[in-house]
């Protein structure tokens, strides 16, 4: 699936980036982070992560991963209408399977960052494109200093920052002119629902054996987005339910939203 792309293939130029702030980043969250998916069984073989989003039906996340799957299936059919070349950054890509699917347009540049060395060297290992590179560092305004993004895509990872306004903010600076900012699989909650929300997490966390964790997730709402105007391209539906798990909200902000 990942091999050295040919033909008419963007070539790849490194980007110099400051990448100082990754010797800021929480080294306790990331060893936590590491250990907490070890123990709910969500750490791949490179084996298993070359074929993602596909997975066995046996496998123990197997609906989340159809689910993860169709998301995927929109977001490229959404990218393919742009028809043009993009630059696309994924901030806390994680193993990096998604950024690889992006880049299999060779039109484009993709840059996965995460601040997890583990799942950063994974990725490195796995996915080799001549138009894709990752990157282990926190996400600064700033930081790539010649580059500014068509694209940047936050997917099962906007609960892992406490502050959807800054980090939303930051994004922006980063991106190009006409550029989107898209958020993807990851819950967003009703007022009224975040106290709970955060209880469960919190026995979630406590039951696994890792409570401090639930210090780490953070529960936004649709609410903590009016300053952006945001857009909304898919709502959470019912037929989601039968997976029994959350739906999602696709949302997307671009300068033009900012109010």
């Amino acid at each position: 699936m990942e091999v050295p792309a040919t033909g008419n293939t963007r070539v790849l130029i490194k980007v110099n980036v400051d990448v100082t702030g990754k010797h800021m980043v929480n080294s306790n969250f990331e060893d936590l982070y590491i250990s907490v998916r070890q123990k709910e069984m969500r750490v791949l073989t490179d084996a298993q992560l070359i074929w993602l989003p596909d997975t066995a039906a046996s496998a123990i996340y197997h609906k989340e991963w159809r689910v993860r799957k169709q998301s995927l299936e929109r977001l490229v059919a959404y990218l393919s209408k742009k028809n043009k070349p993009l630059e696309i950054l994924e901030i806390g890509c994680g193993n990096g399977w998604l950024a690889a699917k992006l880049s299999e347009d060779q039109r484009t540049h993709v840059i996965g960052l995460d601040i997890n060395r583990v799942d950063i060297n994974q990725a490195e290992r796995v996915f080799r494109r001549k138009n894709l590179e990752f990157i282990c560092g926190q996400f600064k305004p700033g930081m790539f200093k010649e580059i500014k993004f068509d694209i940047i895509l936050f997917a099962a990872s906007i609960q892992y920052f406490p502050s959807l306004n800054k980090i939303l903010a930051d994004a922006l600076t980063c991106l190009a002119r006409n550029g989107e900012i898209h958020i993807i699989d990851s819950p967003f909650y009703k007022s009224n629902e975040v106290q709970n929300a955060a209880l469960r997490t919190e026995n979630y966390y406590k039951d696994l054996g890792y409570p401090q964790m639930a210090s780490y997730y953070f529960h936004h709402t649709l609410i903590n987005l009016q300053q952006f105007n945001y857009k909304v391209l898919m709502r959470p539906v019912n037929l989601l339910n039968r997976f029994k798990i959350r739906p999602f909200y696709w949302i997307m902000i671009n300068h033009g939203q900012l109010c």
